[in-house]
């Protein structure tokens, strides 16, 4: 088995659909807050409160699709290996956010720890199974740089989404310096890692399935029981 993407599959063929499929969500989600639409589906509270409409929930679709599409092509390392490198990073950020919610009080060394640690995390599972990290890099480029521009425009504009509403007990500052603190640094530097081990956990389970599946004993087949 190998680890290594094969070069005829380039970062470009993996990506494309999936960016253009999250661009086109980002847009829909856009227009959606701008009319009033449902908040159910496009919320305009800060961080999006969990809306339907999202490309968050596009992550594992994603992680699973890439997972498998690398696999086709032979790239792949063990499940358990890719699973847990994503898991311990998963479980890296909870523990941090749990962690530093109790023993920090000061909102911006809070960030600066869940930065550092959101990097790290995105480390660790880019390790369990390269291939997949790097294509998930780029897919995470692809997704969050739009998102950061659109935020650059929501906030100079004062449109009123979730993309410009600051969270709670932000400091007043100039709009460079609010998207600069709300859209650039958590779409590149957290939002993008999110996607790498998120996205990882799925693919590993993705690998998993499709093993077990060419594993099982097909039913009436001598040998097998």
């Amino acid at each position: 088995m190998t680890t290594d993407r094969p070069e005829s599959l380039s970062l470009k063929s993996l990506i494309l659909t999936p960016a253009v499929i999250t661009l086109a969500v980002t847009i829909l989600r856009l227009i959606g807050e701008l009319q009033g639409w449902s908040p159910r589906f496009f919320s305009r509270a800060a961080g999006g409160a969990g809306a339907i409409v999202g490309i968050v929930w596009l992550v594992p679709v994603f992680g699973i699709y890439f997972a498998w599409k690398l696999a086709k092509a032979g790239a792949t390392p063990g499940a358990g290996r890719v699973i847990g490198h994503g898991v311990l990073a998963f479980g890296l950020m909870v523990l941090t956010i749990v962690v530093v919610s109790k023993t920090i009080a000061n909102q911006q060394a809070q960030f600066g720890v869940y930065l550092l640690a959101s990097i790290i995390a995105a480390a660790i599972s880019y390790r369990g199974w390269p291939a997949l990290g790097r294509v998930l890099l780029a897919y995470g480029l692809a997704a969050r740089v739009p998102v950061a521009l659109v935020m650059l425009a929501a906030i100079f504009a004062n449109w009123g989404t979730h993309y410009d509403v600051a969270p709670p007990n932000l400091p007043e500052m100039a709009p460079l310096q609010k998207w600069f603190m709300i859209g650039f640094i958590p779409q590149m530097f957290l939002w993008i890692p999110f996607t790498i081990y998120l996205g990882a956990v799925f693919g590993g389970l993705a690998l998993l399935a499709a093993r077990r599946r060419r594993e099982a004993p097909t039913a009436g087949t001598p040998g097998f029981a």
